[in-house]
């Protein structure tokens, strides 16, 4: 059941009536069972100065293209009540004519664009009013009887308004229906939601709350849970058995929706989701349509079901139920665009945005993992919708021209026009071994500057998940996963990479960067020194390339790995026979794979640096005392001596590094495979040749 979340002791601190609306925006949006993610929105009417220093009544409602549940003041448009009021005389106006006439009520132009809803706010005589979205509240909305049954929960103390697009026209058929009605305490919005309000702040939502707990203990006096989606055809599969199968038919399915952008995937396995997708009803309701008009820009139309029976054994016939039902989905959705378009109108990509698996769960996806996770959130909201609507009656949603004028909706599409530009490396995944240390640390954050989500392979794991932490908490949830990999393990290389693809479905750019280093004169070199050197850095290479080039094939639109060599992969140096040879062994490594990936689109380079001393666990253990001794310094003169060698007389860092991973993972080096670039400062003795 919602809960008020209203705390009188932080309120008291706020200084304005904006710092309050700005609160109760945010505790509204904090449950998403009372509003969408970007959805509703809120308002309050105050009086301010203006810039001649006379009061203004203002109305501050949500702009355009922000979420209640972390919008700040700067989110809110001011607009002057005097000048909206007059437009409650006028019989109608076009969505262009309203945009444009609240530009010009605005108290400040730097404030976003108004909501669409604005005129709702502004019609109603009250100083506080919300638009939500809850979950009961839709849930009699989309019900077949829900004004009957509207009836018998609020008697006569609600306005009933018919389904129409936001805009003009709903505005003042609101209004109209509040002021006919001395009883009124609520909207109810056919397929759309509820409008509230009180005279403060804590009245508005608190009179939120109470409407939604009166529409969810009626709607729990009417719930069987027996016959929950019509009663349960397949049951979940166990955790560890789903996991499995989601790692392998996440590639595969990645490739599948992924057509001229790549897409990130995520998978949701809560209970809510498992009762729905093994419901006998779920195939045939999921197929109704959108539970709410805000959800279709994030959820299309309607989900991909797949019909499967669940089974460890029969793992082949659903990869190829997945396949079937992409195209099928596909050609589905440009026959929809195609029924419905309006002149100008260009179609979104066609693959579905959620994807529904008996026995599974859900997949989802979106051009990054945060977008991926609110077109689930969303279905989150339409499944408890569906819950409650079949609880009451039968589900309804809009008919297929009205969703097709919605998801195509110029004032929709605004908000998503809002976000910022894609960067070089958006919708792209990255797994970087030795990802704890100073390279592998410094490419993550390289790239997930430019848009990665990259993945932190590291025997290291409490180092790697500092380093995820540290990206996740500047970058966004999830931009960063720290996963711990012993490289010379097949099967730790082989999970690693199923918990990559089951976080983001799969992987583009792999950096083959763990690493070690030993030096012995040659004769002093044992079989366990040179075996240690072989294992980590050719056999680890090799396992997590080959691994990497499967799931590349799978995907079927190409990837890059960059392999970190160095110097000594083709300079023979002093005492360090064992790291010299594998170091050769990676560069030539990398030139075979490239040859053997190109007709996949898989290419693959090597960067060969020099004496990386900043952030390296190699360097800090008894490798800076070897490499001291092969040329008779203190270790603490190394740094200078490695710069002084060098013909451009610098030092070279992480960052160096880097930049280099991050050119030959770009499309700036789109033609170029089997390369190898060095960055040492100019070693004459390792210019290549």
């Amino acid at each position: 059941m919602v809960k008020s979340l209203w705390e009188s002791a932080k309120v008291s601190q706020l200084q304005t009536g904006l710092d309050s609306l700005v609160y109760r925006s945010n505790i509204i949006g904090a449950d998403r069972r009372v509003c969408n993610y970007g959805g509703g929105n809120t308002s309050t009417k105050t009086v301010v100065k203006d810039f001649r220093g006379r009061d203004v009544e203002v109305m501050y409602v949500k702009g355009s293209g922000s979420d209640l549940a972390t919008m700040k003041a700067n989110n809110f448009t001011g607009l002057r009540l005097d000048d909206i009021r007059p437009l409650f005389e006028r019989d109608e106006m076009s969505d262009e004519d309203m945009v444009a006439y609240l530009a010009s009520c605005m108290i400040d132009a730097k404030h976003p664009r108004a909501s669409i809803e604005t005129l709702l706010h502004a019609f109603l005589p009250f100083n506080h009013v919300d638009h939500t979205h809850p979950d009961a509240i839709i849930s009699l909305c989309c019900a077949d009887n829900g004004k009957q049954i509207a009836e018998e929960i609020f008697g006569n103390r609600f306005v009933w308004v018919p389904y129409i697009r936001p805009g003009f026209k709903l505005s003042k058929m609101i209004a109209e229906g509040v002021l006919a009605n001395p009883n009124a305490e609520l909207v109810l919005m056919e397929k759309h939601g509820l409008v509230t309000w009180g005279e403060t702040s804590e009245e508005a939502y608190a009179q939120t709350i109470k409407i939604i707990t009166e529409a969810e203990s009626y709607i729990e006096t009417q719930f069987n849970s027996v016959k929950l989606f019509g009663g349960e055809k397949h049951a979940a599969l166990p955790t560890d058995v789903r996991r499995s199968i989601v790692a392998e038919v996440m590639p595969l399915l990645r490739g599948a929706v992924s057509d001229e952008k790549r897409m990130i995937l995520s998978y949701d396995d809560q209970d809510d989701v498992l009762a729905f997708v093994g419901g006998i009803d779920s195939p045939v309701l999921s197929q109704i349509g959108a539970a709410c008009p805000d959800h279709l820009v994030h959820t299309k139309v309607v989900p991909l079901f797949i019909d499967w029976t669940p089974s460890a054994d029969n793992v082949g016939e659903l990869k190829a139920k997945l396949v079937e039902g992409i195209t099928a989905y596909k050609a589905q959705y440009a026959a929809y665009f195609e029924r419905n378009k309006n002149e100008g109108d260009k179609m979104f990509e066609a693959a579905p945005r959620v994807i529904l698996i008996p026995g599974i769960g859900m997949i989802n996806t979106g051009k990054s993992w945060f977008m991926s996770q609110v077109s689930g959130a969303l279905y989150h909201r339409a499944i408890a919708v569906m819950r409650g609507a079949t609880a009451l009656g039968s589900f309804v949603s809009l008919s297929e021209n009205e969703s097709y004028n919605v998801e195509y909706w110029p004032l929709e599409l605004y908000k998503l026009s809002l976000a910022p530009a894609e960067a070089e490396f958006s919708r792209k995944v990255a797994f970087i071994t030795g990802g704890a240390g100073g390279i592998g640390s410094a490419t993550a954050r390289r790239l997930v500057e430019e848009g990665a989500h990259v993945v932190l392979a590291d025997l290291n794991f409490e180092g790697a998940e500092k380093v995820a932490a540290d990206l996740n908490a500047e970058f966004g949830d999830h931009r960063a996963l720290a996963v711990k990999v012993d490289v010379t393990s097949e099967e730790l290389i082989q999970a690693a990479y199923a918990e990559t693809a089951i976080n983001y479905g799969g992987v583009d750019i792999i950096v083959n960067n763990a690493g070690l280093a030993t030096s012995s004169p040659f004769d002093e070199t044992s079989l366990k020194e040179w075996n240690l050197n072989i294992n980590v850095l050719g056999t680890g290479y090799f396992l997590v390339a080959r691994e990497a080039f499967k799931l590349m094939k799978v995907q079927s639109f190409g990837g890059n790995m960059v392999f970190i060599g160095s110097k000594n992969s083709i300079y023979a140096g002093k005492n360090v026979t064992a790291y010299s040879s594998v170091k050769a062994l990676e560069a030539h490594l990398a030139r075979c794979i490239a040859a053997e990936g190109g007709e996949f689109g898989i290419r693959v380079n090597t960067i060969l640096p020099d004496a990386i001393l900043q952030g390296s666990a190699i360097w800090n253990g008894n490798w800076r005392n070897e490499r001291a001794a092969a040329y008779g310094i203190e270790p603490d003169q190394l740094e200078e001596h490695y710069r002084k060698r060098t013909t451009l007389l610098v030092n070279i860092y992480p960052h160096d590094i880097a930049e280099g991973i991050a050119f030959f993972a770009s499309s700036k080096s789109a033609k170029t495979t089997g390369c190898m670039l060095t960055i040492d400062g100019g070693v004459p003795a390792a210019f290549t040749r």
